[in-house]
């Protein structure tokens, strides 16, 4: 019967798993080598250039909105005229840098104001036909070659109800629709192109036109503690960064329009790495300002984003080669001096019992018995269970000849078997394995992480606290024209004004309106968790709550007509409020490669996270309230960023950290609440060179061990197991147990083995019995007389 399985797959696999572990030990760790300018700067720039394409999208949403929410509101009295309609919209004062009213029939301007409006390739009569509820903004040049953003809304212009002042020379266009209720008007707002908001020293950042033409170009300051400084409207190229677009790839001047032609590559952000001045690398992070799902306003624009900055390349590290074909080599050594042992020790001394022990069987099984065959003495094994087999069997074949009879077969104690030959084994691999899972290629984070890389995390840990200061202070801004909304707005009409607040906001959890009592006299939205007991004077934020489950945070704003009321009615609203949800929070902070991000108070406790966290918790690590400390300055002055490499992770088991903090910016409503944005990166999850060595390194070792457990376990489990229990059966069988009867489970060595043995043992057991007769015929049988007298002679 053919042997299947048996000690030959273990040993060969194992012995092809280790050569699979050395090479990958050669190829892995010899292909890793020092970049001029690492991987990880790469990565951060690209991600620097999509926070400053992300704020520079949600910026031009928030103006489309706005302009939106003020042409939808109910004209005001006495501004039936286009000139009295337009100062409504935009009053003194708007950001706007100009805006005019057109009569979307004819196209003709029928109020304008501020700076005039580029309406080249504006079709007020298209545009208004156009079936989507929003129309998308515009990127045109101004006459002077100056770009300019266009912003539309369709404007309810209510119908005349008797004849405008003489002097108004616009009041005959709007009695031609006197018969109607209300005319759709077409409102067009013209402002600068804003530049996007960079920050890290020496960094710049530009926005450009799809043919590669700068629109505006923003310069961080050197501190880095402050928003880059913006020139907008700048055109052509910045000398100083003599940056040619030609350079990016095509992906980069088509970014933009990724969203809107639906694209299925994703490629709306990278890289280019280029020569600088005086020997220096030029890192370009690029990025689309179209959102990825095409739902906001910038698609049609097509902005992209370019990030700037000169680094110094790094010098030349140590070539890893040499050491990792050492480790294979070493690796290679003990795989085949392994795979020796087990085959001299184990393999071949199997092979050899399996066919002693078969021809014993056979001689046994002929008849008469072969004496030849069981003339010869079974081969001597002198190591462990083989060797307490063959002696074993050699008393079997003793017997079967009648050379002697059952003698037990005392194997001698204390001496290795194939058991402690396994565990060696698994101890030589273990050599190899540990150290570079533990020891090997371990470089302090201090020396493996740049400056640079440090300083990338501040500077995106900036942004994110600009992003959630921008998000608060527009909350602000449109809960105080809100407020304007309610002066003097009956219940039904401040309800209708309070959802569509709301709707607009999905930052804000609940809206509510205070009268002087602090009574809550309307509400919207879902209950408030911590609703203001007291009505705040002016406009800002608070912190309501400093415990509790969740953190509550309100804007409000003064609705105007309270002033008046405070001494004539108590139940007159007095302040709106809206309170901010957490999640909102939750997901302002969190950025794609900035690791753990949280925002905390001025106590360092924490409000929102993009990981799981517990309100007003401490911060989990700290080198990071420390950090955090130093961010804090003298009274008046204005705070800075602070980073630093932590030698401990925020987690347990974590490695060390790239931490960086920043206050949000002292000024606007968010200046009296002290809060500051913090961060935390794995230094391994950096694409660094000296990390990247490192877990190569440990994963070689990993998979030694693991190869090493799993080969020796395969072994142990169909060998070594089955080998001692079949020297207990030899040995019992050896020593005169003729009863026990021997079942063979595997088809391999040992199976064979078993086999041989249980056809031994039938034959010492018919040749006992054989034994038993001979002596019962030659012994003669005494005879008694009846009566019981003595036998008879």
């Amino acid at each position: 019967m053919p042997l299947l399985g048996g000690v030959r797959p273990p040993i060969a696999a194992l012995l092809c798993a280790l050569l699979g572990v050395a090479a990958f030990t050669a190829l892995g760790l010899g292909t890793v080598h020092e970049q001029d300018v690492p991987q990880a700067l790469l990565d951060a720039e690209r991600r620097i250039a999509e926070d400053a394409a992300d704020s520079v999208g949600t910026a031009i949403d928030a103006r489309a909105t706005a302009v939106r929410r003020i042409a939808a509101a109910d004209a005001p009295a006495g501004s039936s005229s286009p000139t009295a309609l337009l100062r409504s919209l935009l009053p003194t004062g708007h950001p706007a840098g100009g805006g005019v009213l057109l009569d979307p029939h004819t196209g003709r301007r029928l109020a304008a104001s501020g700076e005039t409006v580029p309406l080249t390739g504006v079709d007020a009569a298209a545009l208004m036909r156009s079936g989507t509820a929003k129309i998308a903004p515009r990127l045109v040049l101004s006459g002077r070659g100056e770009p300019r953003l266009l912003l539309f809304a369709r404007v309810a212009a209510p119908a005349p109800g008797a004849k405008q002042d003489e002097n108004d020379d616009q009041t005959g266009d709007l009695r031609a629709d006197q018969d109607e209720g209300e005319r759709q008007l077409l409102l067009v707002v013209s402002e600068k192109v804003a530049a996007p908001a960079v920050y890290g020293a020496g960094r710049t950042g530009q926005l450009v036109d799809r043919n590669g033409k700068v629109l505006a170009t923003a310069t961080a300051p050197a501190t880095a503690t402050a928003p880059a400084t913006a020139t907008p409207g700048t055109t052509g190229t910045a000398p100083a960064l003599r940056t040619d677009h030609r350079a990016l790839p095509a992906a980069a001047a088509n970014a933009a329009n990724t969203a809107n032609t639906a694209v299925d590559t994703g490629d709306v952000s990278g890289t280019v790495l280029g020569d600088g001045p005086d020997g220096l690398r030029r890192v370009t992070g690029w990025a689309s300002v179209a959102a990825a799902d095409g739902k906001d306003d910038t698609p049609g624009l097509g902005l992209t984003v370019l990030t700037v900055r000169d680094v110094p390349p790094t010098k030349e590290g140590a070539d890893h080669l040499g050491f990792a074909l050492v480790a294979a080599g070493a690796l290679v050594v003990i795989a085949v001096l392994v795979t020796l042992v087990l085959w001299g020790s184990m393999q071949r001394a199997l092979l050899r019992l399996h066919l002693s022990a078969a021809r014993l069987a056979r001689a046994a099984g002929e008849m008469p018995m072969n004496r030849e065959e069981l003339a010869r003495p079974v081969p001597a094994f002198a190591f462990g269970e083989p060797g307490r087999v063959g002696r074993a069997l050699e008393s079997i074949r003793r017997q079967l000849l009648g050379e002697t009879g059952p003698e037990p077969v005392r194997p001698i104690r204390r001496r290795p078997g194939v058991r402690a030959l396994v565990l060696v084994c698994a101890l030589v691999i273990a050599a190899w394995g540990t150290p570079l899972l533990f020891l090997l290629n371990r470089v302090p984070a201090a020396k493996a992480v740049p400056p640079l890389a440090v300083a990338d995390q501040q500077a995106r840990t900036e942004a994110a606290a600009d992003r959630v200061q921008r998000s608060l202070g527009r909350s602000c801004t449109d809960l105080a024209a809100a407020a304007s909304a309610l002066s003097g707005a009956p219940r039904a009409r401040a309800a209708e004004v309070l959802r569509r607040e709301h709707a607009d906001h999905p930052t804000f959890r609940s809206l509510y309106v205070l009268d002087r009592s602090g009574a809550v006299l309307l509400r919207v939205g879902k209950q408030p968790l911590y609703p203001l007991v007291h009505a705040p004077t002016g406009n800002g934020i608070t912190q309501v709550n400093t415990s509790g489950p969740i953190p509550a945070i309100a804007a409000y704003a003064q609705i105007p007509a309270a002033r008046k009321a405070r001494s004539t009615k108590d139940a007159a609203p007095v302040v709106v409020v809206a309170e901010v949800g957490v999640n909102a929070l939750n997901s302002l902070v969190a950025r794609q490669g900035l690791g753990k991000v949280w925002l905390t108070d001025e106590r360092h406790r924490v409000l929102a996270a993009s990981v799981g966290f517990q309100a007003f918790q401490a911060l989990p690590h700290r080198g990071l309230t420390r950090l955090v400390a130093r961010t804090e300055t003298a009274p008046g002055s204005a705070a800075g960023p602070a980073s630093a490499v932590l030698h401990t992770g925020t987690a347990p088991g974590e490695g060390p950290s790239v931490a960086a903090a920043a206050p949000l910016t002292q000024k606007g409503p968010v200046a009296a609440l002290g809060w500051r944005v913090v961060s935390a990166e794995p230094a391994a999850a950096l694409k660094l060179a000296a990390y990247q060595l490192q877990a190569r390194t440990m994963l070689a070792g990993l998979l030694a061990l693991s190869v090493g457990v799993a080969g020796l376990s395969w072994l142990h489990i169909v060998v070594v197991r089955p080998l001692r229990a079949v020297t207990r059966c030899a040995e019992r069988l050896a020593g005169g147990d003729r009863r026990t009867v021997l079942y063979p489970v595997h088809h391999d060595e040992c199976g064979s083995v078993t086999r041989s043995l249980e056809l031994l043992r039938q034959a010492l057991a018919d040749r006992d019995r054989d034994g038993g007769r001979a002596y019962a015929a030659a012994v003669p049988t005494p005879s008694f007389q009846p009566g019981g007298g003595p036998p008879h002679q």
